[in-house]
C-alpha cells in the first residue's frame, strides 16, 4: 500500500494501491485497484477505486480539457466532485441490464467543478447556465475519444446531473452522448 504517489507509476496520481477483490456478482470486481484522491493537483471529493488505466485516462482528460477549460475562471480548477467510481451494479441499476463499467471500476462520474475561489459550477446546472454552458461542453467533447464512453446531461435521464466517463472500448471507436 502506497500513500503517496506512484500510484499507476505516475507521481501525479495520489493514493494508494489496493488488493484484486471480486465483487457480489459474477463479473465485477476490479484486478489491480488504486484509490486515488488527488489526480495532477486536482483534489476529489471522495477516494475513487478504479483501474490503472482509468485512472491514466483521468490524469489526460485533466490535464489536457479540464484544466486549461477553468484556467481563466475562478483562479483555476481545485476539485472534482465524484458522483460514482467502482460499485457492482448494472447500467443505470437497471434489471436485467448489463454490468455497467463501474463494476470493473472503469468508470468516473463527475458532478460538479471545484475552482480557486470556492465556485461551485454543478454539471447539471452548468450545462443550460448562460455563463457555463460553453465550458461544460469543451469539458464533455474533450473527453470523448480520450474515453471510450462520454454520457452527459443529453444522454438520458440517468445523466442530468453529472458525466460518466469510463475507458470501455468499443469497436465502432468512443460512444459519446
Amino acid at each position: 500500500m502506497n500513500d503517496r504517489g506512484a500510484i499507476c507509476g505516475d507521481w501525479t496520481i495520489i493514493g494508494e494501491t489496493r488488493k484484486p477483490f471480486k465483487g457480489r456478482y459474477p463479473g465485477c470486481g476490479i484486478v489491480e485497484p488504486v484509490r486515488i484522491r488527488a489526480v495532477s493537483g486536482i483534489l476529489l471529493s471522495q477516494f475513487a477505486t478504479l483501474d490503472c488505466p482509468t485512472a491514466i485516462t483521468l490524469k489526460a482528460w485533466l490535464e489536457n480539457t479540464a484544466k486549461p477549460a477553468f484556467a481563466d475562471q475562478g483562479g483555476g480548477l481545485k476539485g472534482l466532485r465524484l458522483a460514482g467510481h467502482y460499485a457492482c451494479k448494472t447500467q443505470n441499476n437497471q434489471p436485467r441490464a448489463r454490468l455497467s463499467a463501474h463494476a470493473q471500476g472503469r468508470a468516473i462520474d463527475i458532478s460538479s467543478f471545484i475552482l480557486m475561489d470556492g465556485t461551485i459550477i454543478t454539471v447539471q446546472d452548468g450545462w443550460a447556465d448562460e455563463d457555463t454552458k460553453d465550458v461544460m461542453r469543451e469539458l464533455h467533447a474533450g473527453a470523448c475519444g480520450v474515453f471510450g464512453t462520454v454520457l452527459g446531461p443529453d444522454a438520458d435521464r440517468f445523466h442530468a446531473g453529472h458525466f460518466h466517463f469510463d475507458t470501455t472500448r468499443r469497436r465502432n471507436g468512443s460512444y459519446c452522448r
